[in-house]
């Protein structure tokens, strides 16, 4: 239930001014993600234990961790519902409401990984509440992209979505959001297409998504005012930014193996990094586990395992976004555990097409 603290943060802002009278707490969202978590998650420190496996069937349908992934819809919602509210009003200046924004985005962005959660089931209540949930970041094509195209393209070339040894934060988030968005539909259109059914079809998982996200927009200008549409712009994209950075950390430079055959090899637990960091493991459903999720999509986040052949990462997701933002910093931490994941062999790695030749002869100068 702690997870539930992030999304309640878009519901204290004014609040925490008005007790406070401090104007900074509008950005509480980012101040929490980025600046207390980090700290406390260096703190606490690692939590690698597994569930047993005598507990992993009663684990898997205990229904309390289900409901925790609800919950957050509600309390997601009623935050930008508060914000809107706030949006409207003039006695907020300009800054206060970006702060607001900003605060929300994050929220949303954060939101983005309930409805991954929600997305990988089987049943059909929760793969809706998936696409609710993407409603507020208007990234509803990650239903299809993630699922169909990301999980099965994983750590190759070919996957929008998998950062390249070499490519920096900001080349890689025009490459993810475009190539996811064109990857959704392709995958959508082929899938009516099997079924004999038009690309523009109510069955259109896409448009399905994106209509939520319409009717949601359209119904809070109508409540609120036109004036609220460039925060709720401005929340949507930060949200974006946010799912795209975890992206880029997620998978940067590791590429499976090509095989004989032309198909690649099976998605293991070394084709992901990964973080027993638990404050974030907390607030993220066991996201960090990333390795294991994608070694074993179907496992509900609770009883996702630490693999001991999966790369690590030196800190949890909201350290790594902040390394990120700044590229130089970025490769002087990550560059050499990539190259230690490949045992000083780079030529194994996923590496960026146009750097390739500069980072194979940077490694042959060191050996």
């Amino acid at each position: 239930m702690l997870g539930l603290i992030a999304p309640a943060s878009a519901l204290l802002p004014s609040t925490l001014v008005r007790l406070t009278g401090l104007e900074v707490m509008w950005w509480i969202g980012p101040v929490l993600v980025f600046v207390i978590i980090p700290v406390v998650d260096a703190v606490v420190g690692e939590d690698g234990q597994n569930p047993p496996d005598e507990v992993y069937k009663q684990l898997s349908a205990d229904r309390y961790y289900r409901w925790c992934t609800y919950m957050f819809l509600p309390v997601l919602f009623a935050g930008l519902l508060v914000a809107s509210y706030m949006w409207a009003q003039d006695s907020l200046n300009l800054t206060d409401k970006i702060g607001l924004a900003v605060t929300v985005g994050v929220v949303s962005g954060i939101g983005i990984n309930a409805a991954h959660e929600l997305g990988h089931r089987v049943e059909k209540h929760e793969r809706w509440l998936a696409k609710v949930a993407l409603a507020q970041s208007c990234y509803g094509h990650f239903f299809v992209e993630h699922n169909r195209g990301h999980h099965a393209r994983v750590a190759t070339p070919e996957d929008p979505a998998s950062a390249r040894l070499g490519e920096s934060l900001w080349e890689f988030l025009p490459r993810s959001i475009i190539g996811g968005l064109r990857s959704a539909w392709q995958l959508e259109r082929e899938r009516l297409s099997r079924k004999g059914l038009r690309t523009w079809s109510v069955e259109n998982d896409n448009l399905q998504a994106w209509s939520m996200s319409l009717v949601l927009f359209v119904v809070l200008v109508a409540v609120f005012g036109v004036g609220i549409l460039p925060y709720l712009v401005l929340q949507a994209a930060i949200a974006i930014m946010l799912l795209e950075t975890v992206n880029y950390v997620e998978h940067y430079g590791l590429r499976r193996k090509s095989l004989r055959n032309g198909v690649y090899e099976r998605i293991a637990p070394e084709h992901s990094w990964n973080s027993d960091r638990l404050i974030t493991n907390v607030f993220l459903f066991h996201l960090q586990r990333h390795s294991d999720h994608h070694a074993h999509p179907g496992r509900r986040y609770q009883t996702l395992r630490s693999a001991s052949e999966a790369p690590q990462l030196p800190a949890g997701y909201a350290t790594m976004i902040i390394y990120a933002m700044f590229p130089p910093l970025w490769r002087h931490i990550m560059d050499k555990r990539v190259r230690a994941h490949y045992r000083g062999d780079l030529s194994q790695a996923n590496i960026a097409p146009r750097k390739r030749d500069r980072v194979l002869a940077a490694q042959g100068s060191r050996s």
